[in-house]
Formats: structure tokens, C-alpha cells, sequence
């Protein structure tokens, strides 16, 4: 195995704790002072100043005007970047540039470039090119990073490192020679022998048995499907490349500025991607985001709200750093539409209300030329004199109003959603009974509805324990950890509830499928046994005899001891079961075997809720979302209207952002957000 991909020092793992970056919550975002000229810096910094600015994340793209040839170091606008932003009261996050290799490295070393599956190397012009397994580029950066923290490891503008950026966005799988070598040794270190890779792949398929780990290749392309098991291990081992550059990066860091927090901008929004967050979290020092909405979703809002609860899991409930999203449009959607009025102000508030403890956009100002130059900023191309710029100075006028939740968490909730990366990537590793069903799909479909009720739900990995959940959701959990059906009978058995749906618990952790029926790792637990899957195509749909539409998914189920709540009404399976519950010890545990629209969905989820009575956080009006952050000895009630309507909200305290007192009822404006501390219970 490469010396790159080995462990390091124990001195020099896991994470550790740090003041915040900034006194409150921090606000800010990339700042790109070398794209302007040295007059415009002055401005930048008035403007940060008036509007509540105190955290920059600086140099993320600028290794190739720093080292402006090889060994060759120009440092002169940083520094002075550095000492104003500092002279202004402003903290630093700075990058460690990696993320953009200069052209004279490209030029000299092609070979550090990814490779596509069809034997194509990356050429130069884009970003994050570089290849996690490629020796050169790793020696290269490193030797980068030793001089940049070395430089500015002292400079008292310094609040975190911010090692490259979006690590695996650009650059998440590359099929090189070189990356084959790491892959064998890889594989090598997780099997011990090629009879057990075999095993575990079913390679008598196709005639696929190996006899040595030099005869396992990448998946490149082959114009046929490869072995769901080797994709599965691709993917894992794609992981922990990535992450094998960020701890080399680290090492040094941590060597030349120990007392510096460390982390890397991790993508946890709506595609589960290629890194493992959760393993990847227990190396950074902050948990820090990026989020971006999907303008064409109406209730985007939704999906902001569960990935911020993704964050907040994979951090495990402790404060985490929302380190990029947008004033307004992006411009890399098919249509990139601005926010509407208050948009702004509501995003940013609701990744705080579920944990982060800053909120900070990409980018300050918005780049006049380069591929990014209609991708909003906080001062845009119209100047300060705009609605994105009051926004933000508004916002800033809030997070002051608010600080005092800064440092707190957020209330643990009753309700647990399991959710897991390897999962998803057995799910899109392989050909599937259907392409019509994302991963992501019903897991954010069911904190849709929670949400619309005023209940919190934890986002959990499935091995990290179902202590203090009365209600535990398992939506299409594909891959079955070992021990997590075990797990889910014991919370069962002692007064828990569970629901498990579709496409849950059908493979093992090699991706094989567990034979027996379907879900096979959970059919003892809940009484069923599917036979057959009956995806349905685009445009069709069925009816269960609940009233309730099934337009994705059916199955042809057995129910073997579950009490039948629901049936098929419609289609080629009427009559036989939909929904079934059976009870376990002092719980229950639910199967859906049917793709339920969203009415359908509501009522399933409003059912368990009041089986398992699960109460919301707070008593509002629906169109308010809800949560609670908690101190030692305070408690901070969020409420978000994201309607056009004024709603109310029933409880008491004093709104830390109009000075308000409620004693009862809180009105919430349309659009507005109130952040209630509340009155000592």
C-alpha cells in the first residue's frame, strides 16, 4: 500500500475541540481579494464592517498565484490581505489551495490528472482535477501546505484551516494505473485473501473469478453492468482515498500549528455522493457544510431543513459550521432563479435553528469574470446599493440580536430516521428493479411530512444506537448492516416502534442479495415476506383501500403473522396486503411495501406519530417549521414562517429578534422568522 494511504501518528487523529471562529455566529463567506484590484479591498472591508462580517474563508482557489512556478513563492498580496482583514476585526478561515493545481504543475506532471472510465485524461481548464491516488500530486501539495502554514500558522487573522475544497466534487473517482495500484492494495487490506474477495462478490457470475488482486481492475468502462459487489467496494474505496488526502494535508498542518482547528467543506445536500461524511467527520475538528436549494423545488425549504439534520447527525448533535451557500441564484442549475424577498434571511436562520453556528456564502463579490460569474455573492455585480446586500445586512443585524444561542445544541428528539452512506451507495451500485426511485426520495418525502407537523427528527447512522427514540424510521435502508436488524428487534421488543419500508434490508454488507424473500434482513421483525417487486412504470399509479396512491412502487407481499392495515384496492396485486403492522414485545414494527404520494405519506407518518406518541416540538400553525436549540439553562424556540400568510404559534418568552414579549401566542409574520427564548419552565 501506498505510504499516503497508511494511518497516521495517534497524536495526530480524530477531532478536537476549539473556541468558535468568531465571537457569536459567524458571518461571512469566500472572499477572493485576488480577483480585484487592491482599491476595491478597502471597500470590501467598509462593507463587511457595516454589515456584520467576521469570518472569511480566504485563498481557496489561489495555490497558482502563490506559487507562480515550481518552488517559486509570491506571497506579498496575501500578506497584506491578511493584515487588513485583521486590522478590521475580521477572522480567517484559510485554505490550503490544493483544489486547483497551477498550470505549470498540470503542464509538467499530466499524470497527476484524473482519469474518466473510458481511459481519458483530464485536461487542464476546470477544477479539483487531480487524482487522490496520484504520488506526485501529493508531494507536490504537501510541500505547498508545509510553506502556506509555516507563512501564516502565527498570523493572529488565523481562526481555522480550510483544506482544499469539496473534496470528491470534481475528482470522485479517476480509473489511472496508478489509482489500480492503490485499489489492489486496497482491496488486499480488506480481504486478506483473493478466495475471500471472490466470496464475497460472487465471481462465478460471468465467469468473473480472480486469482490474484493485480487481476482487479476499476470499473472502466466495459459496455456491460459490472459486479454490484466490486462498484460497492469502488465506491468505499473512492471514499477513503479522498479521505487519505485530506488527513495527509492535516498531518502537516497539525505538525506546524497545533493549536489551529482543521477541517474540509464537506457536500452533504441532496445527493448522498461519494464520501463517507460520517467517517469523515470523526477527522475534522468542525463539522462544516455546503448547502446549496434547488430552485425548481417548491418546497425547497424542505429539503434544506433535512439536510441541515444530516449535518447535525453526522457532527452527532454538536455545533457545525454551514460554510457555504448562496445569497440568491446559483448558475449551475438548468434555470438558476433568484431568491425571493426574505428567502435569504430563512435559510440562512434555518441551518442555525438545526445546529450550525454560523452561516457563511459563497462569495463575497461576485466574480466579474471566470465560470462562476452569475453565481450570486453577497455584494453583487450591482454593488452594495442592491437586495442582496441590505438582506445580508439585515441578517447580520439578527445573528447580533441572536448570540446568545450561539454554543448551543440542538433539542434531542424522539424520532430517529436511519440513514446511511454505504447504503446508498449499494442502492446506485448495480442495475435496480427501477430508476425511478432516488435514494434519497422517501427518507426526505417522510421529513417532509414531520416537518409540516412540527416534529424533530434525528438523522442517524444505523449502528449508532436507538437510545431515547420512541419512534424509529427505516426508509429504504437497501443495504443491511450487520447487527441493525438485531438491534431494531431489541427497541421493538422494549416499547419502541418502527417503521421499515421497500427496498430496505434486500442486500448484505458485500452487496449480495439475502436470500429467503424480501426484505430479508427484517422479514422476522416484521411479519412479511415479499415474493416479487411490481415497480410501476412513469404515469401509472394504484389505489390501497386506505384511500391512500401508490405511484412508484408494489410488491407482491405475504403477510406472516403482521396484522394487515392496508390493502391493494387497484392494479394487478388487489387484494393483497400494502401496509402491515405486527406487534413485537411491548412495540411494533410497520412494513410499507407501496411508493405512496405525498397525501399518503402524511397519513402514515401522522399514524405512527400518535402510535408512538411523538409530540411536536411547539403547538403551530402548519406552514411554521419548528425547533428548538437548548443551553445549560435557556431554551431558543425557532419559528420559520415560509408562507405568504401571517401564522401563529402557540407559546411564550422574548423574541430575541424584535424585543417582543409573548405570553401564550406568538404571531409570526409571512415570511418572518421569530426566535423565542423562552420563559423557564
Amino acid at each position: 500500500m501506498h505510504d499516503h494511504f497508511t494511518s497516521h501518528a495517534a497524536d495526530l487523529s480524530g477531532p478536537r475541540s476549539f473556541p468558535s471562529i468568531a465571537d457569536g455566529f459567524a458571518l461571512g463567506g469566500d472572499y477572493s481579494p485576488e480577483q480585484w484590484p487592491e482599491e476595491v479591498w478597502q471597500e470590501d472591508v467598509a462593507l463587511m464592517r457595516r454589515a456584520g462580517v467576521n469570518s472569511v474563508n480566504l485563498g481557496v482557489f489561489s495555490w497558482g498565484l502563490l506559487e507562480v512556478a515550481d518552488g517559486e513563492y509570491d506571497w506579498g498580496w496575501l500578506d497584506r490581505a491578511m493584515d487588513l482583514l485583521h486590522e478590521n476585526g475580521i477572522g480567517v478561515n484559510l485554505a490550503t489551495p490544493t483544489a486547483a493545481p497551477p498550470m505549470w504543475l498540470l503542464q509538467a506532471h499530466p499524470e497527476i490528472a484524473t482519469v474518466d472510465e473510458f481511459g481519458v485524461r483530464t485536461s487542464q481548464g476546470g477544477r479539483l482535477a487531480w487524482s487522490p491516488s496520484s504520488a506526485t500530486f501529493r508531494r507536490f501539495a504537501l510541500r505547498f501546505v508545509r510553506a502556506l502554514a509555516e507563512r501564516y500558522g502565527s498570523h493572529p487573522a488565523l481562526r481555522l484551516w480550510h483544506v482544499s475544497n469539496e473534496i470528491g466534487n470534481e475528482n470522485a473517482r479517476c480509473y489511472s494505473d496508478e489509482t489500480a495500484l492503490a485499489w489492489q492494495s486496497w482491496l488486499e487490506a480488506r480481504f486478506g485473501s483473493i478466495d475471500a474477495l471472490n466470496q464475497a462478490w460472487g465471481t462465478a457470475f460471468w465467469g468473473h473469478h480472480y486469482t490474484s488482486f493485480s487481476q482487479v481492475l476499476p470499473p472502466r468502462h466495459a459496455r456491460t453492468s459490472h459486479n454490484p459487489g466490486l462498484l460497492l467496494d469502488f465506491e468505499r474505496f473512492t471514499s477513503d482515498a479522498l479521505l487519505g488526502h485530506y488527513l495527509a494535508e492535516r498531518a502537516v498542518l497539525r505538525e506546524v500549528t497545533p493549536d489551529i482547528p482543521i477541517t474540509t467543506n464537506f457536500m452533504i445536500m441532496n445527493n448522498p455522493g461519494v464520501a463517507d461524511y460520517r467517517r469523515w467527520a470523526e477527522e475534522v475538528d468542525l463539522v462544516a457544510n455546503d448547502h446549496y436549494t434547488i430552485g425548481a423545488d417548491p418546497e425547497r425549504h424542505g429539503e434544506l431543513s433535512f439536510s441541515a439534520d444530516r449535518a447535525r447527525g453526522v457532527a452527532q448533535g454538536r455545533p457545525w459550521l454551514l460554510i457555504e451557500h448562496s445569497t440568491s441564484a446559483v448558475n449551475w442549475q438548468p434555470v438558476n432563479r433568484a431568491k425571493s424577498a426574505g428567502e435569504l434571511a430563512r435559510n440562512s436562520l434555518a441551518h442555525i435553528a438545526r445546529g450550525a453556528d454560523g452561516a457563511l456564502f459563497f462569495q463575497w463579490r461576485v466574480s466579474a469574470a471566470g465560470s462562476e460569474q452569475f453565481h450570486s455573492g453577497i455584494v453583487p455585480h450591482a454593488g452594495a446599493d442592491s437586495k442582496i446586500y441590505r438582506e445580508v445586512e439585515a441578517l447580520g443585524a439578527v445573528l447580533r440580536a441572536i448570540a446568545p444561542v450561539a454554543g448551543s445544541t440542538v433539542e434531542r428528539a424522539r424520532l430517529g430516521i436511519l440513514f446511511d452512506w454505504e447504503s446508498a451507495a449499494a442502492w446506485r451500485s448495480g442495475n435496480k428493479p427501477t430508476r425511478s426511485i432516488g435514494y434519497l426520495d422517501l427518507p426526505l418525502a417522510l421529513h417532509r411530512a414531520l416537518t409540516r407537523r412540527g416534529i424533530a427528527a434525528e438523522v442517524v447512522r444505523p449502528q449508532e444506537g436507538l437510545d431515547g427514540f420512541d419512534l424509529v424510521l427505516v426508509p429504504t435502508l437497501y443495504l443491511a448492516a450487520p447487527g441493525v436488524a438485531e438491534q431494531l428487534g431489541e427497541f421493538a421488543r422494549a416499547g419502541g416502534h418502527v417503521l421499515v419500508s421497500y427496498l430496505s434490508g434486500i442486500v448484505d454488507d458485500a452487496n449480495r442479495v439475502i436470500t429467503g424473500g424480501y426484505p430479508g434482513a427484517y422479514r422476522d421483525l416484521l411479519g412479511v415476506r415479499v415474493e416479487e417487486f411490481y415497480p410501476l412504470f412513469e404515469g401509472e399509479s394504484v389505489s390501497l383501500d386506505s384511500g391512500a396512491t401508490a405511484t412508484t412502487w408494489t410488491e407482491l407481499l405475504r403477510a406472516e403473522g403482521a396484522e394487515v392495515l392496508a390493502r391493494y384496492a387497484t392494479g394487478e396485486l388487489a387484494g393483497h396486503p400494502a401496509v402491515t403492522r405486527a406487534r413485537v414485545g411491548a412495540g411494533s414494527a410497520t412494513y410499507l411495501s407501496a411508493g405512496l404520494d405525498a397525501a399518503g405519506i402524511q397519513s402514515l407518518v401522522d399514524d405512527l406519530v400518535a402510535l408512538a406518541g411523538v409530540a411536536p416540538v411547539a403547538d403551530v400553525d402548519e406552514g411554521i417549521e419548528v425547533t428548538r436549540r437548548r443551553s445549560a439553562d435557556r431554551s431558543y424556540l425557532f419559528l420559520i414562517n415560509h408562507t405568504g400568510e401571517d401564522l401563529e404559534a402557540r407559546a411564550s418568552g422574548t423574541d430575541l429578534v424584535s424585543g417582543a414579549v409573548h405570553s401564550g401566542v406568538v404571531s409570526v409574520a409571512a415570511g418572518a422568522v421569530v426566535v423565542l427564548e423562552e420563559a423557564a419552565r
